[in-house]
């Protein structure tokens, strides 16, 4: 193998939709959704899910599209119309900071992810899932969700497959990791206005030790998860599921 082809990393080589097209021959379906999360491991803010849905019978290539982490914040800007033209279907779903402290990570994700596929054009036959925990299927149902008639429908009802790493190799997890990281990216600039001294424009939310030591001088406000450790002293846990249900 030639010496350059050998410092080549796997994050620069080009995502396809090999994994797409194996899923839909797999089951015999047309419509693939795929689905990626921001914010599981941030201090404050929504986790946030996006999903781009695609007809396999009519997608093009678009080997442009890397994980979101590695472009630059312009360039996940410039992307966002040309994936939302590209797919057939799109959408991005939160849980807020309060939800997330009621529902632990895992359910949060489930709730921020049913929410991202209501709001798609198209609805996904079977779903791609960056990872390797699946977190997006419905759970089974028990005797208190059939009695309560008015709870959020949560989680899906088709084939889920997780990729690890799949963002780096699936052209419409990317996808969906660029419309998660923009919208929410915005959503924290926005909050930053309104709480400057946490500098969520810059971190958006995450555990660096200015923001930490802003929580310590000022306190947690409305956008913090507060069932979380914020101070980095000893108590509770970052991002600790729970079993509670979403409302």
């Amino acid at each position: 193998m030639p010496a350059t082809a050998s410092r080549t990393s796997k994050s620069s080589k080009a995502t396809t939709l090999e994994h797409e097209r194996a899923l839909a021959a797999a089951h015999g379906v047309r419509f693939i959704g795929a689905a990626d999360e921001v914010g599981r491991g941030a201090l404050a803010g929504p986790i946030s899910v996006g999903v781009t849905v695609i007809d396999i019978q009519a997608v093009t290539e678009f080997p442009q599209l890397r994980d979101s982490k590695l472009l630059t914040a312009a360039k996940r800007e410039e992307l966002v119309g040309p994936v939302r033209a590209w797919a057939a279907g799109y959408g991005v779903g939160h849980a807020s900071a309060a939800e997330i402290d009621q529902l632990g990570v895992t359910g949060a994700l489930r709730l921020a992810g049913t929410r991202a596929v209501a709001a798609c054009a198209v609805a996904p036959e079977a779903v791609l899932l960056d990872g390797s925990y699946d977190w997006l299927s419905a759970p089974e149902q028990d005797l208190f969700d059939l009695l309560a008639a008015d709870r959020e429908p949560v989680g899906l009802h088709v084939p889920v497959r997780t990729i690890v790493k799949g963002d780096m190799t699936c052209q419409a997890i990317a996808g969906a990791s660029i419309l998660a990281k923009v919208e929410r990216d915005g959503i924290m600039a926005q909050l930053a206005s309104a709480h400057p001294a946490f500098g969520w424009e810059v971190n958006k939310g995450y555990a660096t030790a200015a923001h930490r030591e802003a929580i310590v001088a000022l306190g947690p406000c409305d956008y913090h998860r507060k069932s979380w450790n914020l101070t980095s002293g000893p108590g509770k846990n970052e991002g600790k599921p729970t079993g509670l249900k979403a409302k």
